[in-house]
C-alpha cells in the first residue's frame, strides 16, 4: 500500500472492509462494459447518458415518489410508506455539478427512505453551465430551510459525490451559523464527496489506473465549468478548507478504486482534527458510486445498512 495512505489506514477512525469473492467477479463483468468509456462523459451532453446510468438503480419496496418543491427549489419525494412525520432526509445528487437529477437518484434515495422510515427529498439543484458556483450551494440551504419551514424536527444530510460536496458544504455552513437554523440538523453522510476542488490529492496518480471511469482531464473541465473562474481554495466551494469546528457528527464511505479516494481521507482526518464525531469507511475493490448496485453487490447492501444504522441512531438521539 502506498506510504501515503498505510499510516491512515491504521488510524482509528477508519474502517476497511474487504472485496468479497462474489464482488469481484460481479466488478470484473462492469470493468469490462465501462473502462471504454473512461473520461468521455464530458459537458451537458453527458446528462442524459449519466441519468440513463442513475434509472438503472433497483427500485425499493415499500416507497413513494412525487414530483415536489421545497424552499422554491423543485425535485423529488422519496417517502416510505411508514414514514415517520417529524423526520427527514435531504439527498443531494451527484453529477459532478454538470449532470444529474432529482427523478434519476429517486430509487437511490428511495433505498435510505426504506431503511431510515423517512421521507427524503431530492432537490434539482442548478447545474453548471449554465447556473456556476454559488448557484448549487445557495439552493441546497434553500432547501433545507425549507425543510425546516415545513415542521421538520429532525433532518439529516445525505449526498454523493458533487453532492456529497454539497452536503459538506452546508454541514460546514450550518456549523458556523448563529441564527438558530441548525438546530434540526442530527447529522450527515458524505459518499464519496469532492472536498478538494483544486484537485491535488495524491489519489489522482495513485488510482488514476484503477479508476475506471474519471481522468483528472476530465475532472479538470467540469470543475472549471463549475468554478467559472472561483478560486477553487475558498472553503465555500472545496469542504477540506473550511473550518469544521462543531460540525454535526458525519460518515464518509468510498471505494478504494476511486481516484477521489484521497478526498475522503483527507476531509475525515480534518474533521477529526476540530473534534467531530467522524468515520471513514473505504471499501476494497470498490469504484466511484458504488452503492448504486444495492441489491446486486454485498458492499452496496453493507454500506446501505450501516448508513442507515447511522441515520436512525442519529434520529433517535
Amino acid at each position: 500500500m502506498e506510504t501515503l495512505l498505510a499510516e491512515r489506514y491504521t488510524a482509528p477512525w477508519l474502517v476497511q472492509h474487504p472485496f468479497s469473492a462474489e464482488d469481484q467477479a460481479a466488478m470484473s463483468a462492469m470493468r469490462a462494459i465501462v473502462e471504454p468509456n473512461k473520461g468521455k462523459l464530458e459537458g451537458v451532453a453527458a446528462r442524459a447518458p449519466f441519468d440513463a446510468i442513475m434509472e438503472r438503480v433497483a427500485d425499493p419496496a415499500g416507497v413513494v415518489y412525487q414530483a415536489g418543491s421545497v424552499g422554491g427549489v423543485s425535485g423529488w419525494w422519496c417517502r416510505a410508506e411508514d414514514a415517520r412525520p417529524d423526520q427527514a432526509v435531504m439527498h443531494i445528487h451527484g453529477g459532478w455539478f454538470n449532470w444529474g437529477s432529482a427523478q434519476a437518484f429517486r430509487h437511490l434515495a428511495g433505498h435510505i427512505a426504506a431503511q431510515t422510515r423517512t421521507a427524503v427529498f431530492v432537490p434539482d439543484y442548478r447545474l453548471a453551465p449554465e447556473y456556476p458556483f454559488p448557484a448549487a450551494a445557495d439552493d441546497i440551504r434553500a432547501c433545507y430551510i425549507g425543510l425546516t419551514e415545513r415542521g421538520f424536527s429532525r433532518i439529516a444530510i445525505t449526498g454523493d459525490s458533487a453532492g456529497g460536496t454539497l452536503a459538506l458544504g452546508l454541514l460546514a455552513h450550518l456549523a458556523a451559523s448563529s441564527d438558530g437554523t441548525s438546530k434540526a440538523l442530527v447529522g450527515g453522510v458524505a459518499l464519496s464527496p469532492v472536498t478538494d476542488l483544486s484537485l491535488s490529492g495524491e489519489s489522482w496518480s495513485t488510482r488514476a489506473v484503477a479508476d475506471p471511469y474519471f481522468t483528472k482531464v476530465q475532472a479538470t473541465e467540469l470543475v472549471r465549468s463549475y468554478l467559472h473562474g472561483h478560486d477553487p481554495a475558498d472553503p465555500l466551494a472545496s469542504p477540506l478548507n473550511a473550518k469544521l469546528e462543531g460540525l454535526a457528527p458525519i460518515r464518509v464511505h468510498v471505494g478504494d478504486d476511486e481516484v477521489l479516494l484521497d478526498d475522503s481521507v483527507r476531509f475525515v482526518e480534518h474533521a477529526i482534527a476540530a473534534g467531530v464525531d467522524a468515520r471513514l469507511n473505504v471499501w476494497e475493490g470498490m469504484v466511484h458510486g458504488f452503492l448504486g448496485g444495492v441489491g446486486r453487490l454485498t458492499a452496496s447492501n453493507e454500506a446501505l445498512q450501516l448508513i442507515s444504522e447511522f441515520l436512525n441512531n442519529r434520529f433517535a438521539v
